[in-house]
């Protein structure tokens, strides 16, 4: 490098682009100007920068080198990295700064929550276009001076999905309203956000209260994947020919345990919901398309209550056996425990089924029919119904070692790694199943077998190993409720369920866990770190 190329590029550095092209322009006309000329234009150089302030240009103008653009500091961001930040930031590359970028692209909703990481990958790479969408940068998914400052400056704008928008977040959006009724059929999910996109959003904004300007921002986005969203679908009170068809399917099915009538009340949304819950749905209650299409499909899983089963439908079951003499009333706990067991089995056997012990479809039909015969004569009831309840002593799972049922940071707790422990039994095949599928590539929204998000990496997991359990976003996971819950971080073992802020993986030995991590951009095994402890929420134990 020439002592006049470095005077050149120094100077523009301090003075800007003006100083730049006078110097080139000096150069690219040095074979027809004289040696003077040149001579004149470096002292002119000198002098300015004996004589302009040294400072205000910095902070304004680009530097160069012979690569391109030197990435300026942004908001003395550059100061805090002892590696100096790249020029570009493209997939595959790995920089302390990129934690930075991930946490505030979570933070504005352009990723899903998780403990951020250094790893620039492809996950951030399409937050990053997708935030470029929304500023108006190029959508190419680097990220160079212009898109470091705009996602780092504290105006940075959340996330909002508008008419004319393109992507797979569209669709993903798309897909969520027409599970809800919104859009009238899969042709329109076409990932494109078209007009009858915008009109299912202020439909849905109007029948939810809030302001009906078509835009998916943060209110719409959180309300949509919220279980107090109100569908546009059949619900409670509505009385048609479509309702009477779908109770006779799931009475078909052995859901319903009244008759059909054709109006949706209490029995119904009990129905569906169980419905949903063992056909891979959204369990909200609703009779939306997405669940009438899974209720009248050839493959709809049947009804298959079962030991450790608990809820409504459960305690209707119960009730319909103490009526006809197998169970007392004391009984019905909503809890599927060993004397219901007992109680359907001696049904069974009296009504010519299969005695299994679980109510399947066959054993619905008969117990809520008119014929089903009562209990024999002098059949012993169990009064004592301490052997009907959770291994918690309660129906609703509660963990005497877990302490307050109350989610969110524990105050006064630890937050050290937990001794999770080595695994046994089914928390050990849990544990198999998940290490299994590392390094599966992270995708919103998937469920398996070849990639996941989050939560569907956990019901993907839970199903392999004989868990049945729908598919329900990491929100949902705070409240699941059928299984002991965990309220200290301190207390997790291994095969437990851990819930954090936005985000839910499954507890490994040794204090790790196993998670489809937004931030790496796939399945990792990975210490549960302060993050998690700073992030807890709740866990639940499946096993034991």
């Amino acid at each position: 490098m020439t002592e006049r190329y470095k005077r050149l590029t120094g100077a523009v550095r301090r003075y800007g682009i003006a100083v730049l092209a006078a110097g080139l322009l000096a150069g690219c006309g040095a074979a027809a100007q004289s040696a003077n000329a040149t001579e004149a234009t470096t002292e002119e150089i000198v002098l300015m920068e004996e004589t302009l302030p040294q400072t205000a240009a910095d902070e304004t103008v680009m530097a160069l080198s012979p690569d391109g653009p030197i990435l300026p500091s942004v908001a003395g961001v550059d100061a805090e990295y002892s590696e100096p930040i790249p020029d570009y930031l493209r997939v595959g590359e790995q920089h302390p700064i990129v934690v930075k970028l991930q946490e505030r692209l979570m933070e504005l909703g352009f990723m899903d929550n998780d403990e951020p990481t250094d790893y620039y990958g492809e996950v951030t790479q399409s937050a990053v276009k997708i935030y470029q969408r929304q500023n108006q940068l190029a959508q190419d998914g680097v990220i160079g001076p212009e898109t470091l400052k705009a996602i780092l400056s504290p105006d940075a704008k959340y996330y909002a999905a508008q008419p004319g928008d393109q992507g797979d977040d569209i669709q993903r959006i798309q897909i969520r309203l027409y599970e809800l009724g919104y859009l009238a059929s899969e042709g329109q999910l076409t990932g494109s956000f078209g007009e009858s996109t915008e009109e299912a959003v202020k439909k849905m904004q109007s029948v939810n209260a809030l302001e009906q300007d078509g835009k998916v921002g943060r209110k719409t986005m959180n309300l949509l994947y919220s279980e107090d969203v109100k569908p546009n679908m059949l619900s409670y009170g509505e009385k048609s020919e479509v309702v009477l068809a779908a109770q006779k399917r799931l009475k078909e099915l052995g859901y319903m345990t009244t008759d059909p009538d054709g109006s949706y009340g209490n029995d119904t949304i009990i129905a569906v919901k169980q419905f949903q819950s063992k056909n891979d749905q959204v369990v909200d209650g609703y009779l939306g398309p997405s669940t009438r299409i899974a209720l009248n499909s050839g493959d709809a899983l049947p009804n298959g209550l079962s030991l450790g089963d608990s809820g409504d439908n459960i305690q209707r079951v119960q009730n319909l056996l103490s009526k006809l003499g197998y169970l007392t009333a004391a009984n019905a706990t909503g809890y599927y425990g060993e004397v219901t067991e007992n109680a359907v089995k001696l049904f069974q056997r009296t009504n010519g089924l299969s005695s299994d012990g679980q109510v399947g479809a066959m054993t619905m039909a008969k117990l809520t029919s008119t014929d089903a015969k009562k209990a024999p004569a002098n059949t012993p009831r169990n009064n004592n119904n301490s052997s009907n309840r959770g291994s918690s002593g309660s129906s609703s799972g509660q963990s005497s070692s877990g302490g307050s049922s109350s989610g969110g940071k524990q105050s006064g707790g630890s937050t050290s790694v937990p001794n999770t422990g080595s695994a046994s039994g089914g928390a050990s095949a849990l544990i198999s199943v998940a290490s299994s599928k590392l390094g599966s590539p992270y995708v919103w929204g998937a469920k398996g077998p070849n990639s996941f998000d989050c939560s569907g990496f956990v019901y993907w997991c839970l199903n392999q190993v004989g868990v049945r359990q729908s598919y329900i976003t990491s929100s949902g996971w705070r409240s699941v409720g059928k299984y002991t819950r965990i309220s200290s971080f301190s207390n997790l073992r291994a095969g437990d369920i851990i819930v954090v802020s936005g985000h839910v993986g499954i507890v490994a030995g040794g204090g790790t866990v196993i998670d489809a991590s937004s931030g790496n951009g796939k399945v990792v095994h990975r210490s549960l770190s302060s993050w998690w402890a700073n992030n807890f929420i709740v866990g639940w134990r499946i096993f034991g």
